[in-house]
């Protein structure tokens, strides 16, 4: 589902529930995947849910190590939680319910690279105003009104939860952001616009422009970042990928 979002030069793995496809490195975790005694240290006391879902996601990040040829290792959370890749390549990676996805990349081809899934539901009541801006929450309703979807429910074919979509889009923007500027980007400062394409299932792309200084890229300062979503299976996705700018 991630992969369709991103360029064809990132290899991405994911799984569904208890899938263990993604690779069997061991006996005694979920998947069939042993964690490594530095992961292992960090879900210790965690509730077996979340030891589940930390297990799984870096199950999926060592077969993209693999298929990119670097030999599988650690995935430890650095700063802010963000995780820390190899030498030379730039990644992300989500879980929710019952699915999971790593997404990596040699540094050479892309500079950053942000994902994230999420249940295809409502946000919880207040969320939506909290990760907001007042412009954004217009364009949500304008995207209802047009009959491509709406936040509440469905408005022709298969329903678009435009406000997940938006909290999804935000949350990948943030993970493409923090490799580039080790700093914290808060929900209000970057506005999304959707665009939604015809096909199949409801798909399109996204801008988030960036209201505070965005990092400097090869001499660039960027504005923004561009990304791509899709919903399908009860999951919606969204994904950014940062390329290297001409000098």
């Amino acid at each position: 589902m991630i992969e369709e979002l991103l360029p064809a030069t990132v290899v991405t793995v994911e799984a569904h529930g208890d899938e263990t496809a993604v690779g069997a490195y061991g006996a005694g975790q979920p998947g069939g995947v042993t964690l490594y005694p530095e992961e292992q240290e960090i879900v210790a006391r965690a509730v077996p849910k979340r030891v589940h879902e930390f297990t799984l996601v870096r199950a999926c990040a060592r077969r993209a190590m693999e298929k990119l040829g670097v030999p599988p290792q650690p995935v430890l959370p650095g700063e802010r939680g963000a995780p820390q890749w190899p030498a030379g390549l730039v990644g992300s990676m989500t879980h929710c319910e019952d699915y999971c996805a790593a997404a990596l990349v040699p540094a050479t081809d892309l500079a950053s690279i942000g994902i994230d899934a999420e249940p295809h539901e409502p946000l919880p009541a207040g969320v939506l105003n909290s990760v907001s801006l007042p412009r954004e929450r217009a364009h949500l309703l304008a995207l209802a009104t047009d009959g491509a979807g709406a936040p509440g429910g469905p408005a022709r074919g298969e329903p678009v939860y435009w406000d997940r979509l938006l909290f999804s889009a935000k949350e990948s923007v943030y993970k493409a952001w923090f490799p580039l500027t080790g700093e914290w980007l808060d929900f209000t400062e970057a506005e999304i616009d959707f665009t939604a394409a015809s096909g199949p299932h409801p798909h399109g792309t996204f801008r988030a422009r960036l209201l505070v200084p965005g990092p400097v890229l090869d001499g660039r300062r960027l504005g923004g970042f561009d990304g791509r979503w899709t919903v399908r299976g009860g999951l919606l996705a969204t994904a950014v990928s940062v390329p290297h700018q001409p000098v």
